[in-house]
């Protein structure tokens, strides 16, 4: 089973079980990571963006343009930005390492 490593806004890591075929966000919400995913993985928000680590960023598969607008919206955007509800896990991503931005925003609260 690939395993993925979460750095968190503290500067932690936490190191988890990822299980081929499910999201990255998924394996998130199955360890208690504090990725949002407001829009539940709709591809509606940019709430679980995360920062890949370059040496696997190559590795995924090239993001949709729905994906491109949503992450335009993300919060501390970088070249290897990505939404975790887009990654799904297989065993050639053995060892992703992907940051957990401190801050998202959320249209929803954004909007009140």
């Amino acid at each position: 089973m690939p395993k993925v490593t979460f750095v968190l806004s503290d500067g932690s890591e936490k190191h988890v079980d990822a299980p081929n075929g499910i999201s990255l966000l998924e394996v998130a919400h199955k360890n208690d990571i504090p990725l949002e995913g407001a829009c539940e993985g709709s591809l509606a928000c940019s709430t679980c963006h995360v920062i890949v680590e370059p040496s696997y960023y190559d590795q995924l598969p090239s993001a949709s343009d729905d994906e491109e607008d949503m992450l335009d919206l993300a919060f501390g955007l970088t070249h290897t930005s990505r939404l975790g509800c887009q990654i799904m896990m297989n065993d050639s991503l053995d060892g992703l390492k992907v940051t957990v931005p401190g801050a998202t925003r959320n249209m929803m609260v954004d909007k009140k």
